[in-house]
């Protein structure tokens, strides 16, 4: 979910905090977390399949292991991985919740031990 509608949703719902509604926010996000699993799993085994059969071939000398033919799936594909995992865990991958909180803690408690009073 984009960042716009994950606004917009969280303001839709803000008002409504039943058990009910934060199970169904909670199952949305494991499906979605779920899905980039299942994508990650077959990106891995089809990729896997890929180098593999072209490492065969050039061992018989019918193929040439590094053609970019190879290497191309992975690339565009894992770049298209890439997206789906920003999606689903946002932020959240580099940036925690309250990373913004401890940074300006740690700063402050920095400062405050770098002072020679």
């Amino acid at each position: 979910m984009g960042r716009f509608r994950r606004r917009m949703y969280e303001n839709y719902t803000s008002g409504n905090d039943s058990p009910d509604a934060r199970y169904d926010i909670a199952y949305r996000r494991v499906k979605r977390i779920k899905g980039f699993y299942v994508h990650l799993l077959v990106y891995v085994l089809v990729n896997a399949f890929i180098v593999l059969s072209t490492f065969n071939r050039s061992l018989l000398g019918s193929e040439v292991f590094w053609k970019w033919e190879t290497w191309s799936t992975a690339l565009f594909w894992g770049i298209g991985l890439l997206s789906h995992g920003l999606s689903v865990f946002g932020r959240e991958l580099f940036f925690g919740s309250d990373w913004e909180e401890k940074k300006i803690q740690e700063l402050m408690d920095k400062d405050k031990n770098n002072k020679w009073e």
